[in-house]
């Protein structure tokens, strides 16, 4: 590279370490990005969802203990939608809207249909001493997913659905939105912190590298 890579460069090759689960690029540019952002939470993070996808549960610790260890503290993810002009923002597990009743209901019904199509939750990074109804109840109430469900419910079909949110989409909410992208016959759009994800007829404009 004729010129030295920033951080941003560095996360776009730490994705691809997390989407093709190698862990020893991913630990090389981990060890870049803790000295480039020794404060910033999504490296380890993201590190740490390496491990859990191949099951290395006492590195995953090993990280969490780390970040405890240099105060680095993650920040809580939250969605955002504009629907008739006003913002909604939703975070994990969020049941402070209005209309919460309608969303999660809206949620268990297009769960039903996604596992209809072949849609399996991606429970991997959640802790794994975590009973598996609870992980599976723990990524359906993700942010991105209730702000989607609440812009279905509340937009005319055919309208392209646009979330917002703080931080880099997890692998689940990304496969599910691609699911309700197709059963809905709608377009969705998620900006996260680390691009644009068009999603349309069940695909994703980033071909799942993210």
């Amino acid at each position: 590279m004729p010129i030295k890579p920033e951080s941003v460069v560095w996360m776009c090759l730490f994705g691809a370490c997390r989407s093709d689960k190698n862990i020893g690029i991913g630990e090389f540019v981990a060890t870049i990005l803790f000295v480039l952002e020794p404060k910033h939470a999504a490296s380890y993070v993201l590190l740490s969802n390496i491990y859990a996808e191949v099951g290395s549960w006492d590195d995953v610790q090993r990280i969490r203990t780390l970040m405890k260890d240099r105060g680095i503290k993650k920040t809580p993810g939250c969605s955002w939608i504009e629907v008739q002009k006003r913002v909604h923002v939703f975070g994990v597990g969020d049941r402070s809207h209005p209309q919460t009743q309608e969303i999660y209901g809206k949620l268990e019904e297009l769960s039903s249909e996604m596992k209809t199509a072949g849609y399996i939750p991606n429970t991997i990074p959640v802790l794994h001493d975590v009973e598996a109804e609870d992980k599976e109840l723990f990524v359906c109430q993700h942010s991105e997913k209730l702000a989607i469900a609440f812009g279905l419910l509340k937009t005319p079909p055919g309208t392209i659905i646009r979330v917002v949110k703080n931080l880099r989409v997890c692998g689940d909410c990304h496969s599910a939105a691609k699911f309700i992208s197709k059963i809905v016959a709608r377009e969705i759009i998620v900006r996260d912190a680390n691009r644009y994800h068009h999603f349309k007829d069940g695909q994703c404009s980033c071909g799942d590298y993210w």
